[in-house]
């Protein structure tokens, strides 16, 4: 329950911040929050014993976003399922602290951006060039880095024993 609470209110805080926070420098924003792809990185040793249950929310989840947010409609639940796939092998690569958990998240959404800027490319959505993407992906890392530490900070401090372990093997 508390974890559909967590990603239920990151999606409505991607909502809420992206409106009040729209200081735009030619069409980029100074802060773009991705808290919905973040609460999938510190959702994931709820889940650890039941992947197709975590595959199945982060899917769903991209696919809420899509619907709410970029009309895109199954591009996110795909990029989001991606995201959960690379977040599980991690997990179960390295043990997860919080220094290496910051590190992950600054990998996952350089790693969401650039794919999700390959395909605007390959697709010619709208016009992209280095530039933009390396622009949007180091002030989309102020905001969610912040965020990474608040939603841990909440994990660490409110949740039961039993979730509080990183190590998943």
């Amino acid at each position: 329950m508390i974890v559909i609470a967590i990603v239920i209110l990151s999606i409505i805080m991607d909502g809420l911040l992206t409106n009040f926070l729209s200081f735009m420098v030619n069409d980029l924003s100074f802060f773009t929050p991705f808290f919905s792809l973040i609460s999938l990185i510190s959702i994931f040793k709820f889940y650890s014993k039941d992947l197709n249950k975590y595959y199945l929310l982060a899917f769903v989840t991209g696919f809420i976003y899509d619907l709410l947010y970029t009309n895109l409609l199954f591009l996110n639940g795909f990029l989001f399922l991606l995201v959960a796939i690379i977040i599980k092998h991690t997990y179960y690569l390295i043990e997860i602290n919080y220094l290496k958990q910051l590190i992950l998240s600054i990998c996952i959404i350089t790693i969401y951006e650039s794919i999700f800027a390959i395909l605007i490319f390959i697709f010619q959505l709208v016009p992209i060039t280095i530039f933009d993407i390396i622009y949007k992906i180091t002030h989309t890392l102020i905001i969610n880095i912040i965020y990474v530490e608040l939603l841990e900070l909440i994990v660490v401090n409110f949740l039961p024993k039993k979730y509080k372990r990183h190590r998943i093997n």
